[in-house]
């Protein structure tokens, strides 16, 4: 039996875990206001809020709805467009109004959730978080400049927000209807789900596989990592980074401990997803789909990452790059899943690459990351990864070690790359030919020379 509170309803259904919240939401709840675009999590229309109870709050994310397995609303908050009803316009509609930033309003619901988890937020709301919010709406209709003034003027009127108490702060000047005070009483009393292995598929966030197995999930039950507290968090002691599989690219995002590893990483979180993405992509979704572009993945190989092995038979490690056998193929028996990660090296300099068909918010075409370490102008450790150009995500071991020892000249960076072409095998597919990937990958592996050595390098020398 899943149960959560939907809007102001406490909801119990026994509909397969696997479907999803937005085919709830409209077939089963008649809460049309939510709609269907692209049910891939591209278009953002399907957004709505997740409140997750934390020591006596509510904390409010945006998610999109349509790869949300309806297992994952069990005992949170869903917040539909209908359940910010106050009998007027709130501050985020009123915004949308008075600045013109709808047309066939198609899109508008999921502007206005993304634009109100803003608001909810315990963070301070600018112009450029604001807009940040809604990178994952798309609007065909405004060209967008209007939804910009829209996304300043809500700024400009949360400037006073209560950060320590958002809700109640929005509660009393009438942004949100009251009943989201009585909200985190009414969460407690929601009995939580085991823990217990059932033998269920297993998934986390849902953003590779209800978009990969949509119809295969619909009529399944599903045993739901996504709310698995024992497999989250993100820690450190003695030097060694801990990540928890089930921690969301949003938590990755917000960490103090990753920055002091990846000091760019909300630099590079933009390029691969929108925030109602990141709220729910996890670490291990996006190791164990097994892509061999998956974005955070070559970030970890580049980190000489581990991964710690769970199930039945108990506990074990391997290398991260070990884990991949061939394409789509994980060193996974039956029952296992992925409890954490484990980072024994800080590289001083890290970079991360990526090419896709749009900057932004796409998979890539090819994408690379390197961690490094220089001492006396040598290069004392290196570890360079690479997507795109293989079956697997691929740790360019020859490569790496090749740079190991050296001087950062720009002729032994032509020649690293003459080995790391020996390295690879890309294919031809929709997203480019084998010898553009090929290129793609040499222009960024010098771009993170040209990045972390701007004295020594640019790009005439090393072609």
């Amino acid at each position: 039996m899943i149960t959560f509170i939907l809007n102001n309803e406490l909801v119990s259904t026994c509909k397969p875990s696997g479907s999803t919240l937005l085919d709830f939401i409209r077939y089963e709840a008649g809460l049309t206001g939510t709609k269907i675009g692209c049910r891939e999590g591209d278009c953002g229309a399907c957004t709505v809020l997740l409140g997750t109870a934390v020591n006596g709050k509510v904390i409010y994310k945006s998610v999109i709805s349509c790869l949300s397995p309806l297992g994952n609303a069990h005992g949170k908050h869903i917040v539909t467009i209908e359940g910010i009803n106050i009998g007027k316009l709130t501050h985020v509609q009123q915004a949308f109004v008075s600045n013109a930033a709808t047309q066939c309003g198609f899109c508008t619901p999921g502007f206005v959730m993304s634009l109100t988890a803003e608001s909810l937020s315990g963070m301070k709301t600018t112009k450029e978080s604001a807009i940040n919010a809604v990178s994952g709406n798309i609007c065909r209709c405004t060209g967008y400049k209007s939804i910009e003034r829209a996304a300043e003027e809500i700024a400009v009127a949360l400037q006073v927000k209560d950060i320590n108490d958002p809700v109640g702060w929005l509660v009393k000047h009438k942004h949100l209807p009251e009943y989201f005070l009585s909200i985190p009483g009414r969460l407690n009393e929601i009995i939580s789900q085991t823990d217990i292995l059932t033998g269920n598929p297993y998934i986390a966030g849902g953003t590779d596989l209800m978009v990969q197995k949509a119809e295969d999930l619909a009529e399944a039950e599903v045993e739901s990592f996504y709310d698995r507290t024992d497999i989250k968090g993100i820690t450190v002691e003695d030097g060694v980074l801990r990540i928890g599989a089930a921690t969301t690219m949003s938590e990755i995002n917000a960490s103090e401990i990753i920055r002091e590893f990846i000091p760019d990483i909300e630099s590079y979180l933009k390029l691969i997803a929108s925030e109602s993405v990141r709220n729910m992509a996890t670490v291990a979704g996006n190791i164990v789909n097994a892509s061999p572009i998956g974005d955070f993945t070559i970030i970890l190989l580049a980190l000489n990452a581990e991964a710690v092995i769970d199930g039945h038979n108990g506990k074990h490690k391997i290398s991260l790059d070990d884990l991949y056998e061939g394409y789509k193929k994980l060193k996974l028996d039956k029952g296992e899943f992925l409890r954490e990660i484990i980072v024994t090296r800080h590289p001083s300099l890290f970079s991360f690459e990526k090419v896709s068909k749009r900057k932004h918010l796409d998979i890539a075409s090819v994408n690379s990351a390197m961690g490094m370490s220089i001492d006396k102008g040598i290069v004392n450790a290196c570890s360079l990864s690479a997507g795109g150009v293989s079956p697997v995500p691929l740790h360019l071991k020859k490569t790496s070690a090749f740079i190991k020892g050296k001087s950062v000249t720009p002729e032994n960076i032509r020649q690293a790359a003459e080995v790391m072409q020996s390295e690879i095998s890309p294919i031809s597919d929709v997203r480019g030919s084998a010898d553009y990937k090929r290129l793609l990958l040499r222009q960024l592996f010098f771009a993170h020379f040209i990045k972390l050595f701007p004295d020594k390098m640019n790009l005439k020398d090393l072609l």
